[in-house]
């Protein structure tokens, strides 16, 4: 993981995006103070997915078991207002 100031991350942005695309994560700080995360694509979909399924079970507890059909999937983040995320 890199750490980098504001000042640093907006002169060497390009650079910083080449890192993430090879799966390094870089934390943008602020007077020494983590504001912003910048991760590839596919793994903020993984976490926001990760994140759904469990709110859905901090709701329904552990029994939801091998739920993996994503029909039913997107109609409970619709139903309790949790955003939509294609698995893929």
């Amino acid at each position: 993981m890199t750490e980098v100031g504001v000042h640093e991350a907006k002169t060497r942005l390009s650079e910083l995006l080449r890192a993430v695309e090879g799966g390094e994560e870089v934390v943008v700080t602020r007077a020494g103070v983590a504001v912003a995360r910048i991760v590839p694509v596919a793994a903020a979909r993984e976490e926001r997915l990760i994140t759904r399924r469990g709110a859905l079970k901090d709701l329904f507890g552990e029994n939801l078991g091998d739920w993996d059909d994503q029909e039913e999937s997107d109609r409970m983040a619709d139903l309790f207002g949790i955003p939509r995320v294609d698995p893929t």
